[in-house]
């Protein structure tokens, strides 16, 4: 018995696509027939992989994002829905960090990472949220009543890690709103989910483990191996899919067991 999982219909926004995570999770979505919309502020990278979901067959569409900033949430999240039609999947995605330790953390280290992972992430997903509920309700048209958030933590967020301490507390705020979404906003439809990945090689890090302090990371890990991003697609599938709709407030370690 075959099983695929068909998105034919909807549409998904997907925060800080222009590389890593973010683009793996919206070539995904397209593949699996979701119409998505590419955000974030370097807008030439995501014109990139616009052509590229393009050329494969997909619709995809670009609007620029910078998740600090709430006018410019809001201005995003209208402009993806007047072009693509209403928001049924959301994949918030965004995030920054800082290495460092604790005592040597400034204000502007700690904003840097806490506006974008938590406060960034939070009214991203309110203003989508605002609209699947609103829909939901019948107070807005829409062809799809609930819909589909998913929120990019991290394993850090379930287990502390040294000279991260910021972004380890960015992560486990991500993880306990994701489980309040999740229990105001399920009985309208709208199931609200979390990923926790474990180390991913991607444009960003991937010069880091051929270093000594990247070896003796990887030699840390109970595989001693680091993931690649499409790790991810069957769990960012599974809950976008239309037949997830028994799994809410879930929080899913993608992490090759390093949080056991």
């Amino acid at each position: 018995m075959s099983y695929s999982i068909d998105l034919s219909g909807r549409v998904a926004l997907v925060t800080g696509a222009s590389s890593g995570l973010g683009a793996q999770f919206a070539k995904t979505l397209s593949q699996a027939g979701a119409g998505v919309v590419l955000a974030g502020r370097r807008i030439e990278r995501l014109k990139t992989l616009r052509a590229e979901i393009e050329a494969g067959g997909g619709d995809a569409h670009v609007v620029t994002l910078d998740v600090t900033d709430l006018d410019s949430i809001k201005s995003a999240v209208a402009h993806a829905e007047t072009e693509m039609g209403t928001i049924d999947i959301l994949i918030n995605n965004s995030g920054v960090s800082t290495t460092q330790k604790l005592t040597d953390v400034t204000e502007n280290d700690y904003d840097f990472v806490m506006d974008t992972n938590l406060r960034g992430a939070f009214f991203v997903a309110q203003e989508v949220g605002k609209r699947m509920l609103a829909r939901s309700r019948g107070a807005a048209p829409g062809t799809f009543t609930g819909g589909r958030i998913v929120n990019i933590a991290s394993m850090a967020g379930l287990r502390v890690l040294s000279q991260i301490g910021v972004y380890c507390m960015s992560k486990a705020a991500v993880i306990h709103m994701t489980r309040a979404m999740a229990l105001e906003w399920g009985k309208f439809g709208i199931n609200v989910n979390a990923i926790c990945p474990g180390y991913i090689d991607t444009e960003i890090n991937h010069h880091h483990w051929s270093t000594e302090g990247g070896k003796k990371l990887v030699d840390l890990l109970p595989r001693k191996r680091v993931g690649q991003p499409q790790d991810l697609d069957t769990a960012l599938l599974m809950l976008c899919a239309n037949e997830s709709h028994f799994i809410n407030g879930a929080v899913i370690q993608a992490d090759d067991g390093f949080g056991v």
